[in-house]
């Protein structure tokens, strides 16, 4: 079974944590890649820009409407998403504990429903 799991956590820069702490995120983020692909359940995984670089688009009777950012009200914000391969929630729920974000946000566990295989929608299950 496919899980999304969904960091959200504050967006700080380097002038607000310094240096040390961006370098130290960043080898845990790769350290934890490292860990899922050796572990064979590694599916995708993206770091996004802070939110600020969003882009919402919106469909008004028919017309698109373009806006900057996600408008989320709270100081969280999504950060990233890896994709796992596992057999149960439990398992998800595992190695969602040993992710980064975990220790200085919150991770969010979602099972997929389908996904996108050689063009077509496939279940995720």
């Amino acid at each position: 079974m496919r899980y999304m799991l969904l960091f959200h956590y504050s967006e700080e820069s380097e002038e607000s944590i310094g240096a040390e702490m961006i370098a130290a995120g960043m080898r845990a983020f790769a350290s934890y890649a490292a860990t899922l692909e050796q572990a064979g359940i590694l599916v995708s995984g993206q770091v996004l820009q802070p939110s600020a670089a969003s882009t919402t688009l919106t469909c008004v009777s028919g017309e698109p409407r373009v806006q900057d950012g996600p408008f989320a009200d709270t100081k969280e914000q999504l950060g990233g998403v890896i994709i796992i391969d596992v057999p149960d929630l439990d398992t998800a729920l595992e190695w969602a504990r040993q992710a980064p974000p975990a220790s200085w946000g919150t991770v969010e566990i979602r099972p997929g429903a389908t996904h996108i295989e050689a063009g077509a929608w496939v279940p995720s299950s």
